[in-house]
């Protein structure tokens, strides 16, 4: 990021309904009931590891003995051209100093973005997260919210390289409120804002399908096997092959972990707040995922966004989770969010499964916890009272029952 810029039907036997039952009392022909009660009601490498050479200690020897040897050839012949010269200069040489032939070199600068097409990021952004709260609160659609993921990933990661991003501006509005000779353009503010504002409004909108950070973790994340494996858990309407729930990490644990994000956004504030000499943007200069956008990057870096993509196969999100400090805002505004994520259309089975469907351990008491919610819609599918919509079987037996 660049600072100056932006800144079931499922094989469920009675044994196991029974067991995603709280009261462990429903059976298999009654949950499948209560499923077929809703009517439709709308749409439905890691690093490579390099093997070490081993030399003889006679080999070792001699390349040293060499190698000293070249050294001090080297430096005798540069102490013996030495001559004793001093000049005192205060600023750089100007060319009438040097010649009038002399051109100063210009100096390599990338020219300043034009407005319009920071207001078409700015739109951008603005409508795809408009899209991602009708694709999750109204549409309920995993398949669509993935294909905006996508977009998103393609615009505000590899085509804009990561920057604009509301992550990195954090640092660009610290500067502005604690610097009095620096500004941001109204842009970034409102890259800054957006996402906020609509986090209140509807949850973590942004972190569902619009950040380019989460959308690559999310779209690596495979179905592995973790607590509950072997249990199927709803995957189409009609029944089919089951799914592996990914890794849990336990709720102590996952807390714990989740105070790391916090500590790094004091950091970064302070790090920003502070005068212009040692003023630092670590946020921007530890993307683990920016060198993957724009095919370049230190290599430290590389590996560590390489690391936390291998780990966020196994574990959803790690970054987003444990380190983002973006994140620790949004989860503390989406607790007063005005509407959020709901499980079911309509009525709730406490049936259990949406928990055992949750990559990011984001459910409490069967229900989804607002701040930790990523919008991510997987829950939608491991519904019953949602998959059955739209179902023609359920459409049909409905209508008889009413003749």
């Amino acid at each position: 990021m660049n600072p100056r810029t932006g800144v079931k039907k499922t094989n469920v036997t009675e044994q196991g309904a029974a067991g995603f039952s709280p009261h462990g009392a429903a059976s298999a022909l009654e949950f499948a009931a209560l499923a077929n009660q809703s009517r439709p009601r709308g749409m439905k490498p890691a690093a490579l590891l390099f093997s070490l050479t081993s030399f003889s200690l006679t080999s070792f020897l001699l390349i040293s003995v060499v190698s000293v040897g070249v050294f001090l050839l080297g430096a005798t012949q540069a102490f013996a051209q030495q001559i004793d010269y001093e000049r005192p200069v205060d600023v750089a040489p100007s060319p009438e100093d040097i010649g009038e032939e002399y051109v100063l070199p210009v100096t390599p600068q990338a020219p300043p973005r034009a407005q319009w097409r920071e207001a078409v990021d700015v739109a951008v952004l603005a409508a795809a997260l408009l899209l991602c709260t009708w694709i999750v609160l109204v549409r309920r659609s995993r398949r669509w919210l993935v294909v905006l993921s996508i977009g998103c990933l393609l615009y505000f990661g590899f085509y804009r390289e990561g920057c604009i991003c509301p992550i990195g501006a954090i640092q660009n509005v610290v500067v502005a409120l604690t610097d009095p000779n620096a500004a941001i353009s109204y842009f970034v503010i409102a890259f800054f804002l957006l996402p906020l504002i609509m986090t209140v409004l509807f949850g973590r909108v942004f972190c569902g399908g619009v950040c380019p950070l989460g959308a690559l973790q999310d779209l690596v994340l495979l179905p592995t096997a973790g607590r509950g494996a072997g249990r199927y858990i709803f995957t189409t309407a009609g029944g089919g092959a089951g799914r592996y729930i990914p890794l849990r990490v336990p709720r102590v644990l996952d807390k714990i972990m989740g105070t790391f994000k916090w500590v790094y956004l004091v950091l970064a504030i302070w790090l920003a707040a502070r005068p212009t000499e040692t003023r630092d943007f670590i946020i921007c200069r530890f993307d683990p995922f920016v060198g993957f956008f724009r095919f370049t990057g230190p290599t430290h870096m590389l590996l560590i966004g390489a690391g936390l993509l291998v780990l966020g196969m196994f574990l959803g999100r790690p970054y987003c989770r444990y380190l983002c400090p973006y994140g620790a805002i949004l989860s503390l505004l989406s607790r007063i969010s005005w509407r959020y994520v709901t499980i079911t259309p309509d009525k709730e089975l406490d049936c259990g499964l949406c928990a055992e469907s949750c990559p990011y351990g984001a459910m409490k008491d069967l229900r989804a916890e607002k701040s930790s919610c990523l919008f991510c819609a997987r829950c939608f599918n491991a519904c019953p009272r949602h998959r059955v919509r739209g179902r023609p079987e359920v459409t049909s037996n409905e209508s008889s029952q009413s003749s």
